[in-house]
């Protein structure tokens, strides 16, 4: 009730404002007229004099209307922020925009400066795009190298010598087999097999498991985590959480050496996109960006193992080589007081430049990544969301992760649906656009789709029933209420290029 009062309130100021500055002359006053009518002794004399035509005095009055108006509503301005300003604070801060209550990353202020168009993600105020447009952003990552500001996702530290056990308890993978600062991709599963969030666990040498999950899932996973801890800290386990506030970059992509072009070659099938690569040596990845600025030989940091090392003079940065592409990259956990000075490094290489949410959106999916929340939720099982390979065979074997009762049979049978991509024809599609059979029978709804800019054709996510997952299948999509072609595509769309040692 105080809340609709003072939203009431700013309306009355916002109304008055509007009064002020539009009023049109001929509008009446208010019926409480302002004392004295807003005339002087003056401009009565000279208003009533016979000399001057009547379409002028009447203009005159209409003027003087108008200032004793205006001089009414500020004075009643005045007044009701003066009531507003009253208020509790935390009514005026209901008031606020939603711009005003979104979390903001440490480089915020950086993203302004640079021409970032900000816009609300998972309650973070971030940037969408730069000066570039989208596509320009997508194909400079594609072709040369791109920095993103993912400071919004959680990292946390998992310590003590249960560590594993407690990750081990939530998660699908196998946590334990990760060598000295090797990584890898796990779910977070529920009884029911769904998966809560999608997150990467990495095994640092430091003594503790480092774990950046999801900024959309952030108040649930730290629940989660948080509850478990407690829990077996009352069993006599020897752990505990902690949640990091450093900033995150992505830099990702290849670029070319000043001087020399790469040379892409589309060729566009039914089911993938193959595109020709630079012999090694022509045009170093992402990477070698940052080799300038390190001491380690990043040659040696292969795709999912991490390091912490000094960053162009910023110590205690933890590089991960890994990125949300499908290109080579790094991700780098650094100070949030350090960050712009990073970035601003990064930056000074010219083939650098900044991608926003946009991009790295079009980027996964052309990599066939999945975007919990869209592709996967806690209602699809790891197998239904083709990704069975998270499963470590130990915990299949021990089925001691939750959900294992409901996902370890669905690798053995098939399931109801699953996960696929589809390359589609006609206009771009989009996410809850109808999958169905080329009979008409709805099979399923779209996920993510996007209008690929490497291959000028519109790609997308989905679910349909198992009988028709298999690569090829042709199938229709309704977009606006109209049916087009569409087919079962192998993902990924584009070929990925993580850095592997061979």
């Amino acid at each position: 009730m105080e809340a609709s009062g003072a939203i009431s309130l700013q309306l009355g100021v916002n109304a008055l404002c509007a009064l002020k500055l539009r009023l049109p002359l001929g509008l009446p006053t208010p019926s409480s007229d302002p004392p004295g009518g807003g005339e002087t002794y003056l401009s009565r004399a000279w208003t009533t004099s016979p000399s001057v035509p009547g379409r002028v005095v009447a203009s005159v009055r209409r003027l003087h209307q108008l200032r004793a108006t205006m001089q009414w509503a500020g004075s009643m301005m005045s007044r009701l922020r003066s009531c507003l300003q009253a208020l509790p604070s935390a009514l005026r801060r209901s008031l606020s925009s939603a711009q005003d209550v979104l979390r903001r990353t440490p480089l915020y202020d950086f993203h302004l400066a640079h021409g970032g168009k900000m816009v609300a993600f998972a309650g973070w105020n971030l940037p969408v795009q730069y000066r570039d447009s989208h596509v320009d952003s997508h194909l400079h990552t594609r072709r040369h190298c791109s920095l993103f500001d993912v400071s919004h996702m959680l990292q946390t530290k998992i310590f003590g010598h249960d560590r594993v056990k407690l990750m081990e308890s939530l998660v699908v993978g196998d946590i334990a087999e990760l060598k000295p600062n090797q990584g890898t991709l796990s779910l977070f599963t529920n009884e029911a097999g769904g998966i809560l969030d999608d997150l990467i666990v990495t095994n640092t040498s430091e003594g503790h498991l480092y774990v950046v999950s999801n900024a959309g899932c952030w108040e649930k996973d730290l629940t989660l985590m948080q509850d478990k801890v407690r829990e077996l800290q009352n069993m006599g386990s020897d752990v505990g959480l902690e949640v990091m506030d450093n900033a995150l970059l992505a830099l990702q992509g290849k670029w070319a050496r000043l001087g020399l072009e790469l040379t892409f070659a589309f060729q566009v099938s039914s089911t993938a996109w193959h595109r020709g690569r630079a012999a090694p040596g022509e045009g170093p990845t992402a990477a070698q960006v940052l080799q300038a600025g390190v001491a380690d030989d990043l040659r040696k940091l292969p795709f999912m193992t991490s390091a912490v090392m000094e960053v162009f003079g910023v110590s205690g940065c933890r590089v991960t080589r890994c990125g949300y592409t499908g290109e080579d990259g790094v991700e780098i956990s650094v100070l949030a007081a350090e960050a712009v000075r990073l970035a601003t490094a990064l930056l000074e290489n010219p083939e650098v430049k900044l991608a926003g949410l946009a991009a790295r959106d079009s980027l996964r999916l052309e990599a066939g990544l999945c975007l919990y929340g869209n592709d996967i939720d806690e209602h699809t099982t790891p197998v239904e969301g083709s990704l069975s390979w998270t499963l470590g065979n130990r915990r299949r074997a021990a089925m001691d992760f939750p959900g294992a009762s409901v996902i370890v049979p669905q690798l053995k049978g098939k399931v109801q649906r699953r996960r696929v991509g589809l390359m589609c024809e006609g206009a771009p599609v989009r996410a809850h656009n109808p999958i169905l059979s080329t009979e008409g029978t709805v099979l399923g709804a779209v996920t993510s789709g996007c209008p690929s800019p490497c291959l000028r054709k519109n790609v997308a996510m989905g679910y349909v029933p198992y009988e028709y997952s298999r690569p090829g299948t042709l199938l229709l999509v309704e977009v606006r209420r109209k049916q087009q072609m569409a087919m079962v595509s192998k993902m990924p769309f584009v070929p990925t290029n993580y850095y592997t040692l061979k």
